[in-house]
């Protein structure tokens, strides 16, 4: 469960021409990942340009469905190496999503670091973290 230590900031995402409309819909709680219309490859992080058709006007975002498998992970169990705004221990997790793409997030309140495993099912929710930031983690995914 990732909880955060009151009085120290969160990071926060940087924020650009390239990536704005993904966090626009994060803060919506809405999951998009981006996708050439040309070639209709899939790509995360967001980039300007289809590293496939090296084109720069193909690239949009589109509905993901939310749903992947846990693909690696590690749990912070030791505050000499965690970010110190969250309680330890909590896990950072990269999860390969149905598109293809890997996505790192933390693990949702749901989930005790101690359960997680390579493979797990998992799908994304949102926790609101102040009225400037939406994040989204993985929670279990009921099958």
């Amino acid at each position: 469960m990732v909880e955060y230590v009151p009085g120290i900031p969160i990071l926060k995402p940087y924020i650009d021409a390239d990536n704005k409309a993904y966090w626009d819909a994060v803060k919506e709680e809405k999951f998009v990942v981006q996708q050439c219309n040309k070639c209709k490859n899939y790509y995360q992080p967001p980039r300007p340009m289809c590293p496939e058709c090296l084109t720069l006007d193909t690239m949009e975002f589109v509905p993901s469905t939310g749903k992947g498998e846990v693909y690696s992970y590690i749990i912070y169990t030791t505050d000499k190496m965690a970010y110190p705004a969250m309680k330890i221990p909590y896990a950072v997790m990269v999860v390969e999503m149905e598109e293809g793409v890997r996505i790192t997030a933390n693990n949702a309140p749901d989930i005790d670091t101690d359960e997680i495993y390579i493979g797990m099912p998992v799908e994304v929710t949102f926790a609101k973290i102040d009225d400037d930031l939406t994040l989204y983690q993985f929670k279990k995914r009921k099958s």
